[in-house]
């Protein structure tokens, strides 16, 4: 076999130790974000999103150890896939366990009053849950009726009163289903016989 042909295919380390250290550091990592809270999922501020992209850097070698080979690092990513669907498929059949893992949807803000308890615990500033709302295009904090922190880290907000984009959205949907309405009612009146000369 050729010197390239070697380093595509045969792994430096062999297989076995390659899917445990990769259950390891899958299992590590859950572990490590479910500390570390919703938030840095979310990349609220620019220092969750620099955590989030070293961890994959910190944790290669941990992964590959001493290998380098193309057949290694397919076989590392297929365990790594594999391994999330089944834990995702177990915890669609488990809800107390999905629970566990992944914790569960914090209000942070009701009625435009900050919840002080909840945002302390999940180290979200006002600047930054104000700075989430402009985002979305909301500007003042008293039309949010509620603001959560979704189980995967995004905050979502739920105004008191329709923004313009959400009024103009509904007025075309009403303006599709009267459409759709008349288009039926001409259907039924198609007796799809040919149209009489004149």
């Amino acid at each position: 076999m050729s010197p390239i042909a070697t380093d595509l295919w045969i792994p430096g380390i062999p297989i076995l130790e390659k899917a445990v250290r990769s259950v390891i550091v899958y299992f590590f990592l859950i572990f490590l974000l479910r500390i570390a809270g919703k938030r840095t999922l979310g990349q609220l501020t620019s220092f969750d999103l620099v955590v989030l992209l070293l961890l994959s850097n910190t944790v290669q070698n941990a992964i590959i150890g001493n290998d380098n080979s193309l057949a290694g690092g397919l076989f590392g990513a297929t365990v790594l896939v594999a391994l999330n669907y089944v834990i995702v498929r177990g915890l669609y059949k488990h809800r107390k366990a999905e629970r566990a893992l992944e914790g569960a949807i914090t209000v942070l803000l009701r009625h435009g009053q900050f919840v002080e308890e909840n945002m302390r615990r999940q180290l979200i500033t006002h600047a930054e849950l104000e700075a989430a709302a402009r985002r979305q295009g909301i500007q003042k904090i008293s039309d949010i009726r509620v603001a959560r922190l979704e189980i995967g880290g995004a905050v979502t907000f739920e105004l008191t009163t329709p923004t313009e984009q959400d009024r103009h959205f509904a007025d075309v949907i009403a303006r599709l289903e009267r459409i759709e309405t008349r288009l039926a009612g001409l259907g039924d009146d198609d007796t799809g016989s040919a149209p009489a000369k004149r």
